[in-house]
């Protein structure tokens, strides 16, 4: 693959209050980074679900940042880092945030947030890289076993592909609509969704997302394993959408995603689950409050331990 045919856009505005760095991993890959804030605490390292970009994070990111040094990132192929010529497993993109932190010159226990399938990566993380974890945070976190299904694969492909066509043909804001149909928080403000749109809404970050997808199957095995396992001994906030689905389908689904987040923690003591009421999957743009409330609050316990 040439560099012209990996190589992301140039600097992106990574919205107000933050600032954008580019990182170079060990293959030449340029990776953007996305920080703010000082405190002398752990740093709060945020992973994206699949198919988004750091800005997924930007409200959360600047409440957090207030109170604490905070990294968001660009993954291979999403916003401002370049593609990987390399499959997107789950331990290939473990193993990019492990380098990020690395080449960010971040040597210490951190605290992870992870939205959707940014909880497999930093699952994989924790496995390879235990004492560098000071807190966890699950924000409707894909980590059961059982909701990982050739339906959820063949679902994502068909929905980035959809999303690719509308963006091809001008339809970005239309597609922000449809993936936020209640809405966005008022934390967002319009140049806020630009730039969300902006990285989200791209045939890039959907082809991307499609490799992503493809790869779902072949993290069942690990994830069986990671459930008998349990997670380490730090503090851990699991957030769940609480909002009611209009389906009766999407709603026995929802129900069984709560369940086994409260399963997977149940014997955890340091471990709490929340259900944040009125939100659905996208937590970090329809109640980002939550999220910065909980990350603050496992910060706090993980500076404390």
């Amino acid at each position: 693959m040439s560099r012209s045919d990996r190589t992301a856009p140039g600097p992106l505005d990574p919205g107000a209050g933050l600032s954008e760095n580019i990182v170079h991993l060990a293959d030449g890959r340029r990776i953007r980074t996305v920080v703010a804030g000082e405190s002398a605490g752990p740093l709060v390292v945020f992973e994206a679900g699949m198919s988004a970009p750091a800005a997924e994070w930007l409200a959360v990111q600047r409440g957090v940042s207030a109170h604490a040094r905070t990294l968001s990132y660009d993954r291979s192929g999403y916003g401002g880092s370049d593609d990987d010529a390399q499959p997107r497993t789950v331990a290939r993109m473990a193993d990019d945030l492990h380098a990020v932190l690395t080449a960010a010159g971040e040597h210490g226990p951190v605290v992870l947030v992870a939205h959707s399938w940014g909880g497999p990566i930093i699952r994989a993380f924790v496995r390879s890289h235990p004492d560098r974890v000071a807190g966890i945070v699950l924000v409707d976190a894909s980590l059961a076993s059982s909701t990982v299904t050739r339906k959820q694969v063949v679902l994502g492909r068909a929905s980035f592909r959809i999303t690719s066509l509308l963006v091809r043909l001008g339809a970005g804001a239309r597609v922000i609509r449809m993936v936020l149909p209640h809405g966005h928080a008022s934390e967002f403000s319009d140049d806020d969704m630009a730039i969300v749109t902006r990285d989200y809404a791209s045939v890039r970050a959907m082809r991307t997302g499609v490799r992503e997808v493809n790869e779902v199957l072949a993290v069942g095995p690990a994830l069986r394993e990671w459930e008998a396992e349990g997670f380490p001994d730090v503090p851990v906030v699991a957030l769940q959408g609480g909002r009611r689905e209009k389906s009766a389908a999407a709603q026995r689904f929802r129900e069984e995603f709560n369940r086994n987040a409260a399963e997977l923690l149940a014997d955890h003591p340091r471990a709490q689950v929340v259900i944040v009421e009125g939100s659905g999957h996208l937590i970090p743009q329809e109640q980002p409050r939550a999220v910065i409330d909980a990350v603050l609050r496992v910060a706090a316990e993980a500076a404390g331990s």
